[in-house]
């Protein structure tokens, strides 16, 4: 009896550690709508994390960092510089904002090895700022692997707003697709009731679309995640690739800005 009862203990405890392991490609700016008064320059945090948990992972340089601004693609690879978030090797840049317009940023990262899943990760991972008023474009493919292509703007959204987005690979719409979302836990305030609700996990519908209305404001993770039609090598065998689109979306509290 007391084997199965520390069989079943053990058990638990690999059940809950692989519901708080997921991995986040994040892209965190210091400001989702710049306005008049705001700081025109935006401070741009990029890092493979842990956001609810606040658990970082080291990631190397990204093999691309791009902004689409007003559709205009511009290179910011050599814009970044290296940086920790969440004690882990991390990537930071600035830019400057100097006209209205809607601004994609981008970042796709090199793979991952994960060791625990047997297999690589890439983040193909984007954020969406606004500034000055204009508000055409939020909706736009930034032409990645894939991505999660917004249904609702991706900025100017309440907490307890319902959030929806396309899941495209090879930009086509994913049928079913999986979307794990986390609320980046950055000053470590929220606790999760149990280890099942750190990652919330739903369902894209036939069309690929999902839907999620946020219960708290701050920055929340959307990934929908899929098997790459390719494989990497790893110590002379062919693995498996995990491609993740990944997006990130400010909520803001009544009178919070």
């Amino acid at each position: 009896m007391k084997k199965l009862l520390i069989v079943f203990v053990l058990a638990g405890s690999l059940l809950f550690a692989s519901q708080g392991i997921a991995h986040f490609g994040m892209i965190i700016p210091s400001d989702s709508m710049v306005m008049a008064d705001d700081s025109r320059t935006l401070e741009l945090n990029l890092s493979f994390s842990h956001p609810f948990e606040i658990i970082g992972m080291d990631m190397e340089k990204p093999a691309s960092f791009i902004v689409l601004e007003n559709g205009e693609k511009k290179d910011l690879k050599q814009e970044l510089t290296a940086s920790k978030v969440m004690d882990h090797k991390a990537w930071k840049a600035s830019y400057a904002i100097k006209r209205p317009g809607v601004y994609m940023f981008c970042m796709t990262p090199e793979p991952y090895w994960e060791p625990m899943e047997d297999c690589f990760i890439i983040h193909y991972t984007k954020t969406v700022v606004t500034a000055f008023g204009i508000d055409d474009g939020w909706d736009a493919e930034a032409g990645l692997k894939t991505e999660i292509v917004p249904l609702s703007k991706p900025y100017a959204l309440y907490s307890g707003n319902l959030f929806q987005g396309i899941v495209k690979l090879d930009g086509k719409p994913v049928p079913y697709a999986e979307v794990e979302i986390e609320y980046y836990n950055k000053e470590k305030k929220a606790k999760a009731p149990s280890d099942y609700m750190i990652t919330q996990t739903i369902k894209a519908d036939e069309n690929g679309v999902f839907s999620y209305a946020v219960p708290q404001s701050g920055w929340w993770g959307f990934a929908a995640l899929n098997t790459a039609d390719f494989q990497l090598e790893k110590d002379g065998e062919q693995k498996d690739v995990e491609l993740g689109a990944v997006i990130w979306v400010e909520f803001i509290d009544w009178n919070e800005k």
